[in-house]
């Protein structure tokens, strides 16, 4: 079975996460044969270890973990890269791809683009 997980930073509010339910709610309808998941650096659960960890107890034998950030900054090169090897140790026969930073998507930034122009 293949899990996806996005991972956001979080926040205090809970509203701050419901442009994440949307987005996972919509990959799930267009992949569901594919367990989507949510995860969060700081501030709301489950962390991207605990995601990771369920994602492999349901079954997950391929994880893939998409940044929802519009760049690659700090969280993304530094402390991403940790947990997710922290995980490959805990999961040794899982495959767990980190994957670019979703805003450095051209169909993501295209997508946005033509938000900002058409408002």
């Amino acid at each position: 079975m293949k899990s996806i997980i996005l991972f956001g930073h979080g926040a205090r509010s809970a509203d701050w996460a419901r442009p994440m339910e949307m987005l996972a709610a919509t990959v799930k309808e267009r992949a569901p044969d594919t367990a989507v998941r949510l995860a969060f650096l700081e501030f709301m659960s489950p962390t991207l270890s605990e995601a990771i960890d369920e994602a492999v107890a349901a079954g997950a034998g391929e994880v893939r973990v998409v940044p929802v950030f519009l760049a690659q900054g700090g969280h993304v090169k530094r402390d991403m890269p940790e947990i997710i090897a922290a995980a490959r140790v805990r999961h040794a026969t899982v495959d767990i791809r980190l994957m670019p930073a979703l805003g450095e998507s051209l169909l993501v930034l295209a997508a946005m683009a033509e938000v900002i122009v058409s408002a």
